[in-house]
């Protein structure tokens, strides 16, 4: 099955120092771009993420502090990256919960303002623990009928796209509309659709420090966490301004000082 695109996608998966967005960085990053008419482009990149790589990582991946030693830093790949990813939708695997925000990261280090806001973004994971609730080698078992250890070497970012593309392009077959008798298991071969089939919850930022909720029969973003949780970010930007120097100077993502300064500037 061909993917229905109207704009290209990036299915891409990322190796990293750890899973702390503030503090780990990116080791590997590898995507395949497919355009609408069915190119496809493969990029494969170790990045140099200027601090020591732990040895469990190290083990995990196969990717070694050698290995990075000569390779670029994210902030010098940024510029091509974001030239590369421009006007394109994402899907991966777990991608909605790590892999985008991570990357989302990663560019506002490098000072690129890189808006996924604008962007679809598919979580195949995501897909498969709704259909299937299980991990990436079953998803692969499942939906294409082999082992992932008979055709890929495990934790490569390069390998683990690929997997994740050919477990894609399964759902989208097993789950096409009239192929099989669940109505409940229908995907449409479509962007907007699996990407709204992806979303696991209603964060505005991607830690979920602030999220959508319903006040007064209003859609608003409401604060997530702390002494104002559930209170809506225009009031407490108005009643108690200070919060929101804190934030900027406090342990948290750029990306939620990102999305608050937005609101702070929408409100003024």
């Amino acid at each position: 099955m061909k993917l229905n695109l109207k704009k290209p996608l990036v299915i891409f998966d990322l190796e990293t120092t750890g899973l702390d967005l503030v503090r780990d960085r990116i080791i590997q990053i590898s995507y395949i771009k497919i355009m609408p008419n069915g190119d496809e482009e493969r990029t494969n990149l170790l990045v140099n993420p200027e601090r020591p790589i732990p040895s469990e990582v190290v083990q995990l991946t196969g990717i070694s502090n050698d290995d990075v030693a000569d390779k670029p830093t994210f902030k010098q790949l940024a510029a091509k990256l974001n030239e590369a990813f421009a006007g394109c939708d994402f899907a991966g695997f777990n991608s909605n919960h790590f892999d985008i925000p991570l990357l989302a990261e990663e560019f506002l280090r490098a000072g690129i303002d890189f808006d996924f806001s604008k962007c679809r973004m598919v979580d195949a994971q995501t897909i498969f623990h709704k259909m299937e609730r299980r991990n990436l080698a079953a998803a692969y078992k499942f939906y294409c009928g082999r082992k992932m250890e008979e055709d890929f070497e495990a934790h490569r970012a390069d390998q683990d796209t690929e997997a994740t593309y050919r477990v894609l392009m399964g759902e989208l077959d097993k789950y096409a509309p009239g192929a099989n008798e669940d109505p409940e298991k229908v995907l449409e071969n479509n962007i907007d659709a699996m990407a709204e089939f992806s979303k696991l919850n209603d964060n505005v930022d991607f830690s979920g420090r602030i999220v959508w909720a319903d006040v007064n029969g209003k859609r608003t973003e409401v604060f997530n966490f702390g002494k104002h949780k559930g209170k809506p970010v225009v009031d407490v930007l108005r009643m108690d301004p200070g919060y929101y120097s804190w934030i900027l100077n406090g342990d948290f993502t750029y990306n939620t000082k990102q999305v608050l300064t937005r609101i702070r500037l929408r409100e003024k």
